[in-house]
């Protein structure tokens, strides 16, 4: 079982939920977050001050999956958010020891669907 954890481009998010849908990955949890990256962010004027705006809008989404999904799951994250521009995103792969389904209490594999 691995978790996929992915921060995307907010723009983007339709475009990977598509591809994850045609892959037959249905389940995930997508929450909004601010990062920086190779991009650096970027300088705006407000109310005539230079102002640092180094922290920008990402999409993080989280996706659990066994194993025989996670190469489906990575292809249509990629295939979705790609834009070929600095900013598209990144990508972590984390090693998931244990996954229950509160409602019928089954462990591992068959808790992830």
């Amino acid at each position: 079982m691995k978790l996929i954890v992915a921060y995307i481009q907010p723009e983007r998010l339709g475009d990977v939920k598509e591809a994850l849908y045609e892959a037959e990955v249905f389940k995930m949890s997508v929450t909004n977050a601010l990062g920086c990256g190779q991009q650096k962010g970027y300088h705006e004027t407000y109310r005539g001050t230079d102002v640092e705006v180094n922290l920008l809008k990402k999409v993080r989404m989280e996706i659990a999956v066994n194993d025989e999904f996670v190469q489906p799951t990575l292809d249509a994250i990629i295939k979705g958010a790609r834009t070929g521009n600095i900013g598209d995103g990144k990508i972590f792969v984390l090693d998931l020891p244990e996954c229950i389904r509160i409602r019928t209490g089954e462990k591992g594999n068959e808790a992830i669907g």
